[in-house]
């Protein structure tokens, strides 16, 4: 599918209620557990979403619209969570993320961007220069990628249970 701000904005838009929907009330297992070592739960995820939130998308959009690529991106902590969010009972980050996701897609349709707007250029700290349109595509796909991640880690809660039914679900061999 190629690039469209609207289609983006569908999957940016539901991304918090979807998550709401899936860990609001749910009980500490479904929550707190993960995959093993150094692996997200999907309360971490959570708290790394609202990281985003805070201190890469809109960051980096705004660099492309203002710097181009004579600045390159802050590199973005993706485990800023473990200390920002440690502690916080999962109802406060779900809305904290709920809350910053509005603001954000609000601003980011007030920019009113263009087609050429999507093909400025920005400086990443690892692979050079990539478009505003690479951007906004690459966090649709970090939402759906960590949507996947929570009900991936939520269903191995069950690997054991399913007993031989386990051979049937490739995504509790990842």
């Amino acid at each position: 599918m190629k690039f469209d701000l609207e289609k983006s904005l569908e999957i940016l838009e539901r991304t918090p209620t979807v998550i709401r929907a899936l860990l609001s009330a749910a009980s500490k297992e479904w929550v707190m557990n993960n995959e093993g070592a150094e692996t997200f739960s999907p309360y971490d995820v959570v708290g790394h979403l609202i990281q985003g939130e805070k201190t890469d998308w809109p960051e980096r959009i705004k660099v492309i619209l203002e710097y181009g690529t004579t600045k390159t991106f802050m590199p973005y902590d993706r485990f800023a969570m473990f200390t920002e969010s440690a502690g916080k009972p999962i109802a406060e980050l779900l809305n904290e993320f709920e809350q910053l996701r509005k603001v954000n897609i609000e601003w980011l349709r007030s920019l009113n961007l263009s087609e050429t707007d999507f093909m400025k250029k920005g400086n990443h700290p690892t692979f050079g220069e990539v478009t505003l349109g690479q951007l906004v595509a690459t966090w649709v796909v970090h939402d759906l990628t960590h949507l996947s991640q929570i009900t991936r880690v939520m269903a191995k809660q069950y690997k054991e249970e399913i007993g031989p039914w386990v051979q049937f679900f490739r995504l509790m061999n990842y």
